[in-house]
C-alpha cells in the first residue's frame, strides 16, 4: 500500500455526452468536476479531461488510454448511465474493467434516491482497472457535488455519506497516491492504521 503524500494525483475526467461533443451546448460536468476538486483536495493533483460522444467503442478507448497511457489514478465519467439506447457508460467502464466495486454504483443511486425515484434508473458503476479507479458519476453538478459529498440534513446530520469519502483509502489499496481532503467539504475515512502521520514541526 503506498502512502506517498508528496506524489501527484492524477484525475482523469471525462464528459460522455453527442450534443456537447458536438459543440450544441456547453458541456457542465468537467467544469463541476474541476471547481469540486478544487474545494476538496488539499493534497497535490492534476487532471485530464476528455469531451466524447455517446458511443461504446470512443469510451472504452478513451478510458483505457487515460489509466494505461496517461497514468491517471482515478477517472471520472459524466453521462450516459440511463436506460435509453445511447446510454453506454456502463456497458464500456464493464468492459475494460479487472474488478467491479458494487459499492460505489449503489451508494451513489442511495444518495440520489433522497432527492429524486426516478434514481433507480440510474445504471451507474465503479470499477479498477490496472492500479486506477473508474467511476461513473451523474451528468447534473448539483447531483455531483451531492453524488461525491453525501448528503446532510438542515441541523447538520449526515444522511447519506457521499462516495469520496472512500476514494482515498481504495486509491491506497491499489498503490496509488496518498489523497488527503479538506475536511469541511469531505472527511476522507481510513482505519487508523492506514493514517499517514501528521508532520512534525520544525524546531
Amino acid at each position: 500500500m503506498n502512502t506517498n503524500s508528496d506524489e501527484e494525483l492524477l484525475i482523469g475526467l471525462v464528459s460522455i455526452s453527442d450534443r456537447a461533443s458536438q459543440g450544441l451546448y456547453e458541456d457542465q460536468g468537467i467544469p463541476a468536476l474541476r471547481e469540486w476538486f478544487a474545494s476538496a483536495l488539499c493534497s497535490p493533483w492534476r487532471m485530464e479531461t476528455r469531451l466524447i460522444s455517446d458511443d461504446q467503442a470512443t469510451i472504452e478507448a478513451t478510458l483505457t488510454e487515460l489509466v494505461d497511457a496517461v497514468g491517471c489514478h482515478l477517472v471520472l465519467t459524466t453521462g450516459g448511465t440511463g436506460p435509453a439506447a445511447r446510454d453506454v457508460t456502463p456497458e464500456a467502464t464493464l468492459a475494460v474493467a479487472d474488478k467491479v466495486m458494487p459499492g460505489f454504483g449503489e451508494e451513489m443511486r442511495r444518495i440520489s434516491l433522497h432527492f429524486v425515484p426516478t434514481a433507480i434508473l440510474s445504471r451507474q458503476v465503479g470499477v479498477i482497472r490496472g492500479q486506477a479507479l473508474i467511476l461513473n458519476l451523474p451528468g447534473q453538478p448539483k447531483s455531483i457535488r451531492e453524488t461525491l459529498e453525501g448528503v446532510k440534513a438542515a441541523d447538520g446530520v449526515v444522511l447519506a455519506n457521499g462516495i469520496f469519502a472512500a476514494v482515498p483509502y481504495c486509491i491506497d489499496l491499489i498503490g496509488g497516491p496518498y489523497i488527503e481532503t479538506v475536511e469541511a467539504v469531505i472527511k476522507a475515512f481510513r482505519p487508523k492504521s492506514a493514517r499517514s502521520p501528521a508532520p512534525k514541526e520544525q524546531p
